[in-house]
């Protein structure tokens, strides 16, 4: 196993491979994907995951598996938990390739103590998730104890001798990875490519997009297609499926990004802006985000680029109106755009750049800029996720920051960025001050007669 890694200007993680996908795989665990392709030039693909945490001073990274994938770089991917084990749907060419991703607790020598998903089904109502995704028992019963930073300490009442020799020994989250299903989900004449796969919030359905031009989709996770719909006159770049499971924004290289319903396959509407000096744009990525406190509403976000050479033109990230398909804000980056990702509970949003590899941070609702980081990558932004803060997949990790985004890039590295809690004046102060003000403001005027 790889040393525990301190980030250092950000950097979490080196891998020996070009990254292509990243995405979370529990409340603390990252996935990373990528590779140097079918040619013999000696660089591997697959993906490798890491646990992430935070010391107190610095977030950091343990390297948890490596999996190689021979000859099939994996270019992009989506994850589903449901509480026993992942689901990893990986594009390798033209196919969707299924994993199964289960969890096991070891001992630090490697000693088999606990597998997750063979305790889970004994008795599931004497459970619980715990943030690693990680089925623990409750309290009174035997079992997985609480997991912090990747290590299960043994219980602190212990009722022979042995139980407290054992109550000392680190155990250690580890994963299983199983090959399942492949389905073929695009059928571009003789270079088909899967260019995208999401699956829905719900768990129920996945969508897959490619070369072809198909918005193809499928149940989950049995992946039997479902629908069949030729969306695009040119390759699909990218695809969002709504918090509710009941649309799907397709974005392609023909320059028009569709909404679609998912219960008829019809279209719901387009994305049309007028483009700066009337300039020819194209869409890059899309991405749905909650609105906080507003869990069943929501907003649409894409990233759009000038095509080809055109002098001054910027690129722009957009927040669109999920009603109606108009655009709401816009705001624009002297640089070409290349990934984009909008935090769970829909609060940020963040983007990275094509050929300098800088990030920024967003306030979602105003498209506020709150932080930059120039030349994070040395090369383009291949992909990034923001660490959760919801609870649905077990407690997020404890930090203190307001938010942190992981970013990756071909240059190999797995990077994390965070914005500090921004200083806000308190209750105490702002009364103060009022009062001040109320007092001059009544002096003031007994001066003057008034």
């Amino acid at each position: 196993m790889a040393p525990t890694r301190r980030p250092s200007d950000g950097l979490l993680a080196r891998v020996n491979f070009p990254l292509y996908a990243v995405d979370m795989l529990t409340s603390r665990h990252v996935l990373v994907a990528g590779g140097g392709g079918a040619s013999k030039t000696g660089v591997a693909n697959g993906f490798e995951i890491y646990e992430i945490y935070h010391n107190g001073q610095h977030f950091c990274a343990q390297e948890v598996i490596r999996h190689e994938t021979g000859s099939n770089v994996v270019m992009n991917f989506a994850v589903r938990n449901d509480g026993r084990r992942s689901y990893l749907c990986a594009g390798q060419e033209s196919h969707c390739q299924m994993y199964f991703v289960n969890p096991r607790v070891v001992s630090e020598d490697g000693k088999e103590e606990i597998s997750v998903t063979q305790e889970t089904t004994k008795n599931p109502a004497d459970s619980h998730i715990n943030e690693n995704g990680v089925r623990q028992r409750r309290p009174g019963t035997s079992g997985v104890e609480d997991v912090a930073n990747g290590h299960v300490p043994g219980g602190e009442k212990q009722s022979s001798p042995k139980q407290d020799q054992n109550a000392n020994i680190k155990r250690i989250l580890k994963f299983d990875i199983k090959a399942a299903d492949s389905v073929q989900t695009d059928f571009l004449g003789n270079d088909p490519l899967q260019r995208v796969v999401r699956i829905s919030p719900n768990g129920h359905i996945m969508a897959t997009g490619g070369t072809d031009g198909h918005l193809r989709v499928w149940s989950f996770p049995q992946m039997l297609k479902t629908s069949d719909i030729e969306a695009h006159s040119k390759e699909i770049d990218d695809i969002d499926i709504s918090p509710d499971s009941k649309y799907i924004i397709t974005i392609s290289k023909d320059g028009q990004g569709l909404v679609w319903d998912v219960a008829t396959s019809k279209k719901v509407f387009d994305l049309k802006w007028a483009t700066p000096e009337g300039a020819k744009y194209l869409f890059k990525r899309c991405r749905y985000g909650t609105i906080e406190a507003q869990r069943d509403k929501y907003r649409l976000f894409t990233i759009t680029n000038p095509l080809g050479k055109v002098g001054k033109q910027r690129g722009f990230l957009q927040q669109w109106d999920c009603t109606n398909g108009k655009l709401r804000i816009a705001v624009g980056i002297d640089e070409s755009l290349a990934s984009l990702a909008v935090r769970d509970d829909g609060r940020f949003v963040a983007v990275g750049t094509m050929f300098s590899g800088s990030i920024s941070m967003y306030i979602a609702f105003s498209l506020q800029r709150v932080l930059h980081i120039p030349n994070a990558h040395s090369m383009f932004v291949t992909g990034l996720q923001f660490l959760p803060v919801t609870n649905e997949e077990g407690p997020p990790i404890s930090s203190d920051t307001e938010a942190a985004v992981l970013s990756i890039s071909v240059d190999n590295k797995v990077c994390i960025h965070s914005l500090q809690h921004r200083r806000t004046m308190p209750a105490w102060l702002a009364i103060i001050l009022i009062v001040l003000v109320l007092f001059g403001a009544f002096t003031l005027c007994s001066f003057l007669g008034l």
